[in-house]
């Protein structure tokens, strides 16, 4: 199809509100002109001018399995021919709802027993706080409220997962976070380590003062801790050694459920089919979304572990019907385009994809970047990682932020045809591409990234920058 470029661009100017742009720069056209994407195959997307880009971040973290995967369209096709929509309130259901909905609570870590749909990993997390207060006002502890995330944790946008959300930017001037939401200190070694603190000394220190807070704030006022495997828009930071076999105890002991934030983690990103197997973390909820479809429809779950579950049953004679749901929850298209996804995650092995290709491409990107000398850290797991950039790297010393050192490689990046992220959380430069990617496909996304690295550094020397 043929499109007029100008005139798009100028409807998209005039009429969509753009989450996360400069909303002044991009009407007065500083920002230049909005990216039209037309197409997209395996891991590389083209845009309405013809330039082709490699998708290094798979969208955002999502579209794992990659781009124009006809055998997606197919079962999103053949299901909305047959039963475009109908609703799953008062027990209704659809075939592909009660396959998938099965095969989550079998593949999924941890004694699971129901999933409930939303369309987002923001309202997934939504769900997943009203659990936590819905179960224990039914087992009597109606204080046991207060859920504890993690510092640089990202769980979403909206007002509860938005609260969740670890970073003050997604707060600012949106009347954020609510009270009943507390943070814990972020376990990301590197900045946070005292001089001479092994990882697992780190891990048992954040373990300590997680005890803390819960022992201040009362055991009997909280109710969750929710926290993804390995940080995602916090910075792409695995967690330290030692660090899930520490917290659990702590949650344990003072009977918190734990929630794990598996939107990023879940279906193969780490090399694993969920990242709680693959760093041993034994949740009571799950929270999937992203790789769950590829992207190609909007879903996200809650996954209910027996333990929550069954306390939820119990007290339906009590309090009457479980009074939460949406228009969409369990939407058969979604349900279809799901199944169809696990069906290539499973027969392609992309877990085992990620694992493989992964591990070589973390020995690439430290090969490469490890030794430069604006690189603080390189860091990440399976097809997961991230660059950090320093100003200095013996003392650890931030660049100064009018720099914007990450932004800039970014840019860089991107005009050499490599779409990787510049993370929000000082400079740093983030990669997730596909889990189909090759190694073949690793090299050129490497290569590119190096060129726009020693590019940027070379712009800083000639800007009188020392390095």
């Amino acid at each position: 199809m043929t499109i007029n470029i100008k005139d798009i661009a100028e409807k998209d100017r005039n009429s969509v509100l753009h989450p996360f742009t400069q909303l002044q720069d991009f009407a007065s056209g500083k920002l230049g002109e909005p990216t039209i994407v037309e197409t997209g195959k395996g891991i590389h997307i083209q845009d309405a001018y013809g330039n082709q880009l490699i998708d290094g971040f798979a969208g955002l973290y999502c579209v794992n399995v990659g781009y124009g995967r006809t055998e997606v369209a197919e079962a999103i096709s053949r299901q909305a021919y047959r039963l475009a929509y109908y609703h799953s309130y008062a027990a209704h259901t659809t075939d592909e709802l009660a396959i998938l909905s099965d095969r989550l609570v079998k593949m999924a870590p941890g004694k699971m027993s129901k999933v409930f749909y939303g369309m987002s990993g923001s309202d997934a997390n939504e769900t997943q706080a009203k659990l936590v207060w819905y179960y224990n006002n039914l087992r009597g502890k109606p204080t046991k409220k207060k859920i504890i995330s993690r510092e640089r944790g990202y769980h979403g946008c909206s007002v509860v997962s938005g609260s969740m959300t670890g970073m003050s930017f997604y707060h600012d001037h949106m009347d954020l976070p609510l009270p009943q939401i507390t943070h814990t200190g972020v376990p990301h070694h590197y900045w946070d380590a005292h001089p001479g603190e092994t990882e697992r000394e780190f891990s048992a220190r954040r373990a300590v003062e997680l005890d803390q807070l819960i022992e201040q704030l009362g055991p009997d006022n909280v109710g969750g801790f929710i926290a993804e495997p390995v940080l995602g828009t916090g910075g792409i930071t695995p967690p330290p050694e030692g660090y899930w076999e520490a917290i659990q105890p702590v949650l344990k002991k003072h009977d918190v459920l734990l929630i794990a934030d598996e939107v990023i983690t879940g279906f193969g990103r780490t090399g694993s089919m969920f990242g709680s197997q693959h760093y041993g973390i034994e949740p009571d909820l799950i929270t999937v979304a992203k790789g769950l479809t590829s992207a190609y429809f909007p879903l996200s779950a809650a996954i209910v572990g027996e333990k929550v579950y069954q306390v939820l049953e119990d007290g339906a004679d009590r309090v009457g019907a479980f009074s939460h749901g949406y228009t969409y929850s369990g939407h058969p298209i979604g349900a279809a385009a799901a199944n169809a996804v696990l069906d290539i995650v499973e027969k392609e092995d992309l877990p085992g994809n990620a694992r493989d290709v992964g591990a070589y491409f973390q020995a690439q990107l430290k090969e490469k970047f490890a030794q430069l000398p604006i690189v603080g850290e390189v860091r990440g797991v399976g097809l997961m990682g991230a660059i950090e950039f320093v100003g200095d790297r013996e003392s650890k010393t931030r660049f100064d932020p009018s720099l914007k050192v990450g932004a800039r490689v970014s840019k860089t990046a991107r005009d050499g045809g490599l779409i990787a992220r510049a993370m929000p959380h000082g400079d740093i430069l983030g990669f997730a591409p596909p889990l189909v990617t090759t190694k073949e496909e690793i090299d050129e996304i490497v290569l590119i990234a190096e060129k726009a690295v020693r590019s940027v550094m070379d712009d800083l020397v000639r800007d009188g920058q020392k390095l």
